[in-house]
């Protein structure tokens, strides 16, 4: 089961790159933008990790009780 911190920093990695994409298109500095967006995509796989977890976690404790 995913804990809280894990959680946090996974949002947090999915909003530093929503602004760093953003900081990108607006400078003109597409290496940027792009790394924002490399930053977003992992962040949002990891938090649907930390879902799926969470989930399978929630089944055992289901079906054992």
């Amino acid at each position: 089961m995913a804990d809280f911190l894990d959680k946090a920093k996974h949002r947090a990695e999915e909003l530093i790159g929503e602004a760093k994409e953003k900081i990108g298109h607006r400078t003109d500095n597409d290496d940027l933008a792009a790394e924002g967006t490399k930053d977003q995509i992992s962040g949002k796989t990891k938090q649907l990790g930390d879902d799926i977890s969470d989930a399978a976690s929630d089944l055992k404790n289901k079906l054992t009780n």
